[in-house]
């Protein structure tokens, strides 16, 4: 969905080491988000699945990952590239699909409510 450079090494060898796939597996994003985070940051996708991992698990952290989309998505149209605009809006859309504290309108319906004392 998302052009990116060449990918990192797949899960090829008999080593114990971890590859991309590994990394995605751990983390609550998808390929494409850990994706969208090595670019922004330029960073590889291997540090970015260990970022993503981190913010999604700090209170702002799903917040600071809708930033990065946005940003990225404020990018594309500066460039005229419209594919990737649209690629970007649609994983936006997604992300916040999936990650409800990442939008306010959310986050109100995941407070506990207030016990009122009589």
């Amino acid at each position: 969905m998302i052009e990116v450079k060449p990918r990192a090494r797949r899960c090829r060898t008999l080593a114990p080491m971890l590859c991309l796939e590994d990394c995605l597996a751990l983390c609550d994003l998808t390929e494409d988000e850990v994706l969208a985070i090595a670019q922004h940051e330029h960073i590889p996708e291997i540090a970015a699945a260990e970022l993503g991992n981190y913010l999604v698990q700090a209170p702002d952290g799903e917040m600071r990952i809708k930033a990065i989309i946005r940003d990225d998505i404020a990018q594309a149209r500066l460039g005229g590239n419209r594919e990737r605009l649209l690629a970007l809006k649609l994983l936006l859309r997604d992300f916040v699909l999936r990650h409800p504290r990442c939008e306010e309108r959310h986050r109100a319906q995941l407070r506990p409510r207030e016990r009122r004392s009589a």
